[in-house]
């Protein structure tokens, strides 16, 4: 079926074009940062993750979205999902390859990974983050692809099928979960040192997962033809309406805990972000910015007449997807490196290396995800 993903028209192919140079600048910055180390990145012995892993803990909230769809389709036969089940599960396979991709990036020698493997630890958070994406990738890549197999052959897919989608329903839930106690697991961050981060991973996941997949609905219907439908959409945009709502409640709770106890290594991170710290605020107009629009965003989805207003409903989407990147990237995860656990407050910036390879590594999952998608709308008009 691939074949069908080599055959488009000249907005396709321009489209793939442009990719494919993104991620000849991608390929060329990371031979630089191989070639020279990790010295040409921002990141250092303070800050040791940087733009790098923030992708990584979004994109992991992007691919367990595709539960939103899996779930409801599979276990409760809500019909409204059936044309775009496969295209949440085909984003968790393009998602969980960039999740990887920037993990390699972030490493340094991408052959380290191997003793991940070579060398199991259970015990180990980062053994069972890898266990766990690739795991999934694979759950959602071959279940996808042999219901779309079975549909192109106008037969039931067989049985084993179904036993694969059902493993990836909590499976979805484990990945992201994982990857919260993998920060929490940290006792010298403080920000990270709380027991409500996975639950705050997962609200943030379905919110901003569900709101790029009302997006794709969109372009789909607009450059391919293919329009999933008004009433999958409006259930998604409650679906993200309540994880947001959930979202901000999470981090309301931590505000509460950290001030009201007044304890000061629980406040200074979120100072740093939000007020400023002894003068450092370079995350400040960011993290604000992110807060307002996704209060805003979470109340045109949960008002029905506007969610239902396509220019609304598309603006919606965007603000939180962008609210939730800035906050869950560069708020949590560079924020959770200040203060230093010597107080020591670091500030980091990206360099145009680190910007280069991230843009290249987004650059391989959208053309994945375009191929995969090309090949799933041909499959279901009959191309």
């Amino acid at each position: 079926m691939i074949e069908k993903a080599l055959k488009g028209g000249r907005g396709y192919w321009t489209w793939v074009a442009f990719l494919l140079v993104v991620i000849g600048l991608g390929v060329s910055a990371y031979a630089r940062q191989m070639s020279i180390g990790l010295g040409v990145t921002g990141m250092g012995r303070d800050i040791s993750w940087g733009v790098y892993i923030a992708q990584f803990t979004f994109l992991v909230g992007v691919a367990a979205s595709a539960v939103m769809l899996v779930l409801p389709y599979y276990l409760h036969n809500q019909k409204a999902f059936s044309k775009i089940v496969i295209v949440g599960e085909f984003l968790a396979v393009s998602a969980a390859l960039m999740c990887m991709l920037f993990i390699l990036a972030d490493m340094g020698r991408p052959d380290r990974v191997l003793n991940v493997l070579l060398y199991p630890s259970p015990h180990s958070m980062v053994f069972w983050d890898v266990m766990v994406l690739n795991g999934y990738l694979f759950l959602n890549l071959i279940s996808g692809w042999a219901v779309l197999g079975a549909e192109r052959k106008g037969v039931a897919p067989a049985p084993w099928v179904k036993v694969l989608i059902y493993i990836s329903i909590p499976w979805a839930f484990s990945i992201h979960t994982v990857t919260a106690f993998l920060f929490a697991g940290l006792p010298g961050r403080h920000l990270w040192l709380t027991a409500v981060l996975a639950p705050r991973f997962l609200a943030s996941a379905f919110a901003a997962g569900t709101a790029i997949l009302i997006l794709i609905t969109f372009i789909l219907k607009k450059v391919a033809k293919f329009d999933a439908g008004q009433e999958a959409r409006l259930k998604l945009a409650v679906l993200s309406s309540y994880a947001g709502l959930a979202n901000l409640f999470f981090l309301g709770t931590e505000f509460f805990t950290a001030f009201y106890s007044n304890i000061p290594a629980h406040k200074h991170s979120l100072q740093y972000l939000f007020f400023g710290l002894e003068g450092h605020a370079p995350l400040v107009p960011w993290m604000w910015f992110s807060l307002i629009t996704g209060i805003i965003s979470v109340g045109v989805l949960l008002s029905p007449p506007l969610r239902r207003k396509n220019g609304a409903l598309i603006a919606a989407c965007i603000g939180l997807v962008v609210s939730i990147w800035i906050d869950k990237g560069m708020g949590l995860i560079f924020g959770g490196f200040v203060p230093t656990p010597l107080e020591a407050i670091v500030d980091y910036m990206p360099t145009a290396t680190e910007i280069s390879v991230t843009l290249g590594i987004w650059a391989i999952g959208l053309l994945v995800l375009t191929m995969l998608l090309k090949t799933a709308i041909a499959v279901k008009t009959q191309e």
